[in-house]
């Protein structure tokens, strides 16, 4: 509006110019008519070519806008997610709305309006910081997923929700030979049909029988993690499988060398058979 009123002045004097010479006989002068026309014909199409460039401007400006907005709706989104990611309280970051800020006003002199050039310049240094505060939080949220993920292949917890422990892992009478053996594994003994359940997520290797175990899965979690789940009665995933930690993969059987309805499990790292006590603890 301010742009209109400054560069409408011009145009309005020409015009009461042009009036006046009018009344005054001037318009006679053909030479002072065409000047004056000249003269608005200017001032024309300088308005035209101010207003063109405050559209520009305007529209460039829009355009920025657009873009932090869309910065900005990125950066909540993904806020969200770390908060849901991480398990933190829906009160400790709250990304639907802005920071809470104060302090005592300091009076720092003159307060002067930015200019045109100076506002774009804050405008874009804004833009610059959504960007790297987009990129930090990417960070972030790739970070927490891993952990979580690390969480989640690395063996923890009974692979039943019902039984008890009947025999531990480590050297023990054998229960057919009644001579000392070592025990690979834990037994944990359940009715027969117990759901069997994946104590971390990975890949199934193995889905069939195998001697001395009957019916036996066998799961890969990477990095070196390996379980296993014998005497099955039904076997309920397949080899190449990819299975979620806490997944039913079987059920409770008797199947192989057993005396009675139990799960025989295992867990190996690197290629070695450990004792399985210490990850069913991990979950407590």
């Amino acid at each position: 509006m301010a742009l209109a009123v400054v560069l409408a002045l011009p145009l309005s004097g020409a015009y009461i110019g042009y009036q006046l010479g009018k009344g005054n006989g001037l318009d006679a002068d053909p030479l002072l008519s065409g000047a004056l026309l000249e003269e608005l014909d200017g001032q024309r199409l300088r308005i035209l070519e101010a207003k063109s460039i405050a559209e520009d401007n305007l529209n460039a400006l829009t355009l920025r806008m657009g873009q932090m907005q869309a910065h900005v709706i990125r950066l909540d989104a993904m806020g969200q997610r770390i908060t849901r990611i991480a398990g933190l309280d829906d009160g400790e970051f709250d990304f639907s709305n802005p920071p809470a800020q104060g302090g005592p006003e300091e009076f720092t002199g003159l307060v002067h309006s930015p200019v045109m050039p100076d506002f774009m310049t804050q405008l874009n240094e804004l833009a610059r910081q959504l960007e790297n505060r987009e990129k930090q939080l990417s960070i972030l949220e790739n970070m927490i997923m891993n952990r979580n993920l690390q969480a989640e292949i690395i063996p923890a917890g009974r692979p039943l929700t019902k039984g008890w422990i009947s025999s531990r892992y480590g050297v023990r009478n054998d229960p057919f030979t009644g001579k000392a053996a070592f025990h690979n594994g834990i037994d944990l003994a359940a009715r027969e049909g117990t759901d069997v359940i994946a104590v971390a997520a990975g890949v199934v290797t193995w889905a069939g029988r195998r001697f001395g175990y009957g019916n036996l899965v066998e799961i890969n979690h990477g990095n070196g993690y390996v379980t296993r789940y014998g005497h099955l009665k039904a076997i309920l995933v397949n080899a190449g499988e990819t299975i979620k930690k806490g997944h039913n993969i079987a059920t409770v059987g008797s199947t192989g060398r057993s005396t009675g309805p139990h799960v025989h499990f295992e867990v190996w790292v690197d290629g070695r058979a450990v004792d399985p006590m210490k990850y069913v603890r991990a979950s407590n």
